[in-house]
């Protein structure tokens, strides 16, 4: 499994734009109905409780932030942390029409957490631990600043093979010259698991979740991918013979998998719970 990822540098600059924000923003409704599922999972697993302070790493635009808000009550306190500015703004936004009052965001780098040792009582990362250039480091900090029993629970995707919605495209557009992005990092259950002992986590369980995509028709898959982020990074070196190659050859990888009913495409992600 490749644990390579983009220069960190860049993938900042990508991913605290406010073009980003806006566009992760604008998909968010179809993100959650998406990975909604799983996300409650892995709050299930956390065993939020009524009154517990919870940090939320790489919130983006807030999500899981508002599930988690609901589940510890007027009485709890969710921060949400992000790089990205904008993104938190649009959280705070959204929280503020929802009418919840114990949400608080905060730009911060995951990796140095400027907060103090044993101050929260859970962490959750959803689909963010395995972008991080550093993920041992991010865990590291994170179990800092768990309280002693607290638990971190993250979702991360799981193999290449089993998400062929990025991974077909991943594979045909490396091959060309693309991007090699860290999405599936941390896909390996046993290295998953590894990184949480070795950050000092005990107890550790790593469950797959199933979340199966349908499409009418190959052409509507290509049309909302198309408009995803991740297919844009990775495609931001191809030149344009390159990138339409891309295109050609996802859309024909595609028509094999579609039946009579549409394409119906496998899926698969991880949650990875660890005790400090």
């Amino acid at each position: 499994m490749s644990t390579i990822s983009p220069d960190p540098n860049e993938t900042g600059r990508n991913w605290t734009s406010p073009e980003v924000a806006e566009h992760w923003s604008r998909n968010q409704a179809r993100r959650d109905e998406h990975i909604g599922p799983a996300t409650e999972m892995m709050l299930d697993l956390a065993g939020l409780q009524s009154g517990q302070r919870v940090l939320d790493v790489a919130a983006g635009t807030g999500g899981q932030t508002l599930l988690a808000a609901r589940r510890v009550g007027p009485t709890g306190y969710v921060l949400a942390t992000d790089l990205s500015a904008a993104m938190l703004n649009m959280a705070a936004e959204t929280a503020r029409k929802a009418g919840l009052t114990n949400i608080e965001t905060r730009v911060m780098d995951a990796t140095t957490l400027d907060l103090e040792m044993a101050s929260f009582d859970t962490v959750i990362c959803r689909s963010g631990l395995m972008l991080f250039a550093d993920p041992p480091k991010t865990l590291r900090q994170i179990h800092r600043v768990l309280k002693r029993g607290g638990k971190f629970a993250a979702l991360v995707f799981s193999a290449e093979e089993k998400n062929p919605y990025q991974g077909i495209p991943f594979v045909i557009v490396r091959r060309l010259g693309g991007k090699t992005l860290p999405h599936f990092s941390l896909g390996d259950p046993e290295r998953l698991h590894d990184v949480f002992r070795d950050s000092g986590f005990l107890d550790i369980t790593i469950r797959p979740v199933s979340l199966p995509r349908h499409f009418s028709s190959v052409a509507e898959f290509i049309q909302g991918v198309k408009d995803t982020i991740f297919i844009r990074e990775a495609m931001a070196n191809l030149a344009d013979p390159e990138r339409k190659q891309a295109w050609i050859e996802i859309e024909q990888e595609l028509a094999k998998r579609q039946g009579p009913d549409g394409l119906d495409l496998p899926g698969e992600m991880l949650i990875a719970v660890g005790t400090k």
